[in-house]
């Protein structure tokens, strides 16, 4: 049986945990912008539709706002430090982009560029922006994703689990551990294996 915790009531707050610190990409290939984005999810799958919360004073909110147009780009673990500082600074008053030493590339379907040294790329088009206090909540159509070959299989599956994802919880980042199943495998019944 699975261990059961004693609980202690807190007021409500932001917990969920871990999430995806995501890099941000905005503006356009001439004039590119990155922030880190953890407030991020999926909404919908059919259609495919995202979101990302930004605080309306960020320097990133009017660019997106304005072009309708944004990038999430997946971070993996050697991209931590990156991650942490276009968190920090300002695209306002610091080239992100060239701090970093991170490569905008046009994308296929938007004019945000997508960040070259991410497995993969999220092609986002705003369809309507929802103010929640603190933050306003972007929700975007997924409209093309750039996917690194080398997470290809023979099979044509995105092998995710390749890519050495970025994890953040609770104010800190950590790499993603090791696989514990596939969804559905709790009710999967066990292959019979032939006796030769």
């Amino acid at each position: 049986m699975p261990k059961s915790y004693e609980k202690e009531a807190w007021k409500g707050s932001v917990i969920t945990s871990p999430l995806p610190p995501t890099l941000v990409s905005c503006g356009s290939l001439d004039n590119p912008n990155v922030l880190t984005i953890a407030w991020t999810g999926i909404l919908c799958t059919h259609p495919p539709i995202t979101y990302i919360s930004v605080r309306p004073e960020r320097y990133s909110y009017e660019l997106i706002r304005s072009s309708g147009e944004f990038v999430i780009n997946l971070a993996t673990e050697e991209l931590v430090r990156e991650v942490d500082l276009c968190g920090v600074k300002s695209g306002r008053d610091t080239d992100k982009l060239a701090l970093t030493k991170l490569t905008p590339m046009p994308a296929v379907e938007v004019n945000a560029p997508i960040i070259a040294q991410c497995p993969v790329n999220i092609e986002c088009k705003v369809r309507e922006i929802i103010p929640l206090g603190s933050h306003d909540m972007f929700m975007a159509d997924i409209v093309k994703l750039d996917v690194s070959k080398e997470l290809i299989d023979d099979n044509g599956r995105l092998a995710l689990e390749k890519a050495g994802l970025l994890a953040y919880a609770h104010g800190d980042y950590f790499s993603l551990g090791k696989r514990l199943g596939g969804f559905g495998f709790s009710v999967r019944k066990k292959r019979k294996h032939k006796r030769k």
